[in-house]
């Protein structure tokens, strides 16, 4: 089974989404071929140039562009925001901070308490033997 494991391949969008970067913005090579497990775990111990260019500039996919800003993917999709954006284009989002932004890091905020809120009452009405 484990040598089952090591060549069990993945399409690229798997991959790149395993690396959090966005596919269009990979080499060819990468978008072209499949990545097997083996291959994933290299990328991530060993990035190569062109993956720690992405992820420090990007563009990035929405979920990470939705983490740099605090907000939900629901929010950027609220906001307009579908496309990749760079890291420079987020930093000056996070300088402007529009109306839009500072709502839905309000709203990210209220579900995060409530998370936590419930997570709390879960744990008291479990007991001490939990």
């Amino acid at each position: 089974m484990s040598s089952q494991q090591s060549t069990q391949t993945m399409k690229p969008a798997t991959a790149a989404k395993k690396l959090g970067v966005y596919l269009p913005a990979t080499p060819a090579d990468f978008q072209e071929g499949v990545v097997t497990r083996a291959e994933l775990n290299e990328l991530q111990a060993n990035p190569p140039e062109w993956l720690r260019a992405l992820r420090a500039d990007g563009p990035h996919p929405r979920p990470v562009v939705a983490a740099k800003l605090g907000v939900s993917i629901s929010g950027l999709a609220r906001a307009g925001v579908t496309e990749a954006l760079t890291t420079e284009q987020i930093e000056a989002l996070k300088q402007e901070r529009p109306e839009w932004l500072e709502k839905e890091r309000a709203t990210q905020a209220e579900v995060r308490k409530e998370g936590a809120r419930l997570k709390s009452l879960k744990k008291e009405q479990d007991g001490p033997h939990a």
